[in-house]
This record gives C-alpha cells, sequence and structure tokens, in this order.
C-alpha cells in the first residue's frame, strides 16, 4: 500500500545495515542446509534444569514465581551468583547493589555501553569482535577503536591468536574511556592466558580505562582452573563490569537471562537505564535459573566431576570440538583448534583455486560461505564480518566460523558432505 506518510528515523540508526545473521540465517533456511553457523545448541536441553522451570509451572498458587519479581534481579539469582562471583574475583560481591539480572547478555552489554560511553568517546574493541560491539558503542555516541589480533601464517591453535600491545597503546588518547575484553573470545575461541590478561590490566590502570569484561563463555573451557576472570586479578574489579550468561551456562540460549557484575558505582547508570527500559526479567526463568546454579554449584566446588558447569558441559564439547576438526580436515579445510568456546576457524584457502568462485563486492569468505550454503548445503558463518576495515576484511577472508556444540545427528549430516567436499 502506498503512502504519503514518510517520517525519518533517528539519525542514530540511520548507517546500521542488517547483520550477518539475517542473511544467513535466512540463507540456512531456504536451502535447507545443514546449519553450523549460528551459535546454538540444537540439542535437547539439560534436563534438571528444564525440569525447574516446569516443576514452578505446575504451581499456579505460587504468585511469586509467576508476577513481577525485582526490578534488578530476583532475590534468589542475584544471592547465588553474588556467592559464585565473590569466590571467583576473591572480593565480597553485594548482590542488593554489585548484580544486575537483565534479558540476555546482550543488554548488560548496551546498557554498559549506554550508561558509560558520551559522545565523542573511545572504546577500545580486540578483533576479530563480535558484531554487536560496534553497533552498540554507536548508539550510545561513542567512536570505535579497533585493536586486531595477529594470527600467525599456518596457524593451528586458536592460541596464536595474539594482541599487539604496543599497537593498543599507541591508540588510546584522551577520548579513550574504554576497553571491551571477550573472554574466552567469539568467534576464534581463544582463552586469553593469565599473562595476557595482566597485561591488560597494566594498560587498563595506566590510561584509567573501564573495562568491559564479557566471558558469557566463561564455563565453556576445557579445565575450570584454566578460566582466569579478569576482576580476579589485582585492582581491577573496582573498573570492570563483568558479563554472564544463563543462556550460555546451562545451554538455554532462548531463556535470555543474563547479568553484570561490578562495584556499585559502575552499575548505578546501568540501572537507572534497566529500570526505565523493560524494569525486570522474567521470574519463572530467574527462579530456576537461580535453583539450577544452587544444585551445581556445591558440585563446582568439591565434586567437579559431576558437575555440569565444571566437566559435564565441556566434556561434551570437547569431543564434539575434536569430531569437527576431523571432520575440516577431511574437507581439506585447516582447522583453528579453540581453547574454549563453542566456535572454531577454519582456513579454506588452498580451496580457493580449485573452486574458482565469482568475484563479488563482498570479502571472500562472504562469497565462499554463500557457495557453500546454496551448492553443498552446509551453513557456516563469514569471519571478515567480525573485522571493521575494509583493509582487515580482505585481509582475514581466507577463514569460515562453525559452531560445534550440536546434535550428532547435525554433525553426522555436516560430516558426509565435507566428506564429499575432501574428495571433488
Amino acid at each position: 500500500m502506498l503512502s504519503s506518510f514518510s517520517p525519518k528515523p533517528a539519525e542514530r540508526t540511520a548507517d546500521h545495515a542488517a547483520s550477518i545473521w539475517v542473511e544467513f540465517t535466512t540463507l540456512a533456511a531456504e536451502t535447507k542446509a545443514v546449519n553450523l553457523g549460528q551459535g546454538f545448541p540444537d540439542s535437547p536441553a539439560p534436563k534438571f534444569v528444564t525440569d525447574l522451570l516446569e516443576n514452578l509451572s505446575k504451581q499456579p498458587e505460587l504468585t511469586a514465581a509467576h508476577q513481577y519479581t525485582r526490578g534488578y534481579g530476583h532475590p534468589m539469582l542475584v544471592y547465588i551468583l553474588a556467592k559464585m562471583y565473590s569466590h571467583f574475583y576473591n572480593v565480597q560481591v553485594d548482590p542488593m547493589n554489585e548484580v544486575l539480572v537483565t534479558v540476555g547478555a546482550y543488554l548488560s552489554l548496551y546498557y554498559a555501553f549506554l550508561g558509560w560511553v558520551n559522545k565523542g568517546d573511545e572504546v577500545l574493541i580486540i578483533e576479530p569482535a563480535y558484531d554487536c560491539y560496534y553497533p552498540q558503542v554507536k548508539f550510545a555516541g561513542g567512536v570505535p577503536v579497533p585493536v586486531v589480533m595477529n594470527l600467525a601464517e599456518g596457524a593451528t591453535s586458536a592460541s596464536q591468536f595474539t594482541i599487539d600491545f604496543d599497537d593498543m597503546e599507541k591508540k588510546i588518547n584522551n577520548k579513550t574511556k574504554m576497553l571491551v575484553i571477550n573472554n574466552p573470545h567469539n568467534p576464534t575461541g581463544k582463552l586469553f592466558t593469565r599473562q595476557e590478561l595482566e597485561k591488560l590490566a597494566e594498560i587498563a590502570k595506566k590510561h584509567n580505562l573501564i573495562v568491559i569484561a564479557d566471558e558469557v563463555y566463561e564455563f565453556h573451557v576445557w579445565d575450570k582452573n584454566d578460566m582466569v576472570r579478569f576482576a580476579s586479578l589485582p585492582g581491577m574489579y573496582e573498573r570492570t563490569i563483568s558479563i554472564g550468561s544463563a543462556g550460555k551456562a546451562f545451554s538455554v540460549t532462548g531463556w535470555k537471562l543474563g547479568w553484570a557484575v561490578g562495584p556499585k558505582q559502575l552499575l548505578e547508570p546501568l540501572k537507572a537505564i534497566h529500570q526505565n527500559c523493560v524494569f525486570t526479567c522474567s521470574t519463572p526463568t530467574q527462579m530456576a535459573i537461580a535453583q539450577a546454579f544452587q544444585l551445581d554449584w556445591p558440585k563446582f566446588l568439591n565434586d567437579p566431576k559431576n558437575s555440569y558447569l565444571a566437566s559435564g558441559l565441556s566434556g561434551e564439547l570437547r569431543d564434539k570440538r575434536d569430531k569437527l576438526a576431523r571432520m575440516l580436515e577431511e574437507g581439506n579445510f585447516r582447522p583453528i583448534i579453540p581453547d574454549a568456546g563453542y566456535f572454531m576457524l577454519a582456513d579454506y584457502s588452498h580451496l580457493k583455486e580449485g573452486l574458482k568462485l565469482a568475484t563479488e563486492q563482498d570479502p571472500d569468505d562472504f562469497v565462499f560461505s554463500r557457495w557453500l550454503c546454496r551448492e553443498k548445503k552446509l551453513a557456516v558463518i563469514p569471519p571478515s564480518a567480525f573485522y571493521s576495515s575494509r583493509e582487515q576484511k580482505e585481509k582475514n577472508s581466507n577463514m569460515v566460523r562453525l559452531c560445534y556444540f550440536k546434535k550428532n545427528e547435525t554433525l553426522d549430516a555436516a560430516e558426509v558432505i565435507l566428506k564429499k567436499l575432501g574428495k571433488e
């Protein structure tokens, strides 16, 4: 229907195009491809977690489970989170003032940028970077400043992604206000070492930066003791907003529940936005997640072999990681083995010449990913989307990103495709 009504949107939204998820999720659905692109498990959620929510749903008389709860987070949830993070950070986290529950980690991130970034403030972002950081910083009026990690030629491990700290410091000026650290890192699967994090802490302190520690994959490490949370480093709790995710922790991404943990003064602006935005999060899901943590936390500390968060989740992921790596090698890819998380990069550069892909305006990995989805029915994500400059997009367009947290049937179907591709 034609209309003469044509209002102009706010300028802040003018240069924000559709994300890669729109294109590649749609393409995967249209082609009925085996989807190793988007990062979510397609296997059943942990039964002990869903049973907790089911139990709450069967108690309509339990008014407290079905009506509004405390705006900044259900008391049950913030208390268990404060208990856990007090242990992780070796500080006393105040559940009422230093924990904020949000609709997914996404909103914790957005609140942090919106609450602390003024127009013209610069935010250091380590690339490749998850693609929501840039638009969120820009919506807040800030200026994203990329710090690109280097990857050794012929690399086979995510640990070979390294930060040029001298380059990072050269990009800091009197407008630089914030540093974003994603650890474990998406899309590379890198787990930053204590030494790397200590260097970042040194830079943050030297230049008086606020740190956003996006640690949503904190329980996706092969050994729980390998995860160094940034706020646990000396002097870092006071300047860090740490972000976590129930969806990632318990493999229930559709529940959309996250949190921010940090000192009261850092969380106050986030709370001001939250109370005038969504006000409060879903009560029953908060209660179920709280109960899940209450059940698992003692095991995490004292019986890790029987803890979902300490070993159950990571054990399942590690097996799937190893399976996908073998599959990719059969398909003539070079996998970059991740240290943590549930994503893997794979180099396909040696396939380029044989495929003779048509030249398009987009980087090669976009072209290859579309071809792989349309012609071979395997959906992946082009990781050049996680770089901001055209130069870096072109330089890093020889890989694809795959999610291996999929049920065996999905991985088996992908294996058939990769085997055929390897023989062509």
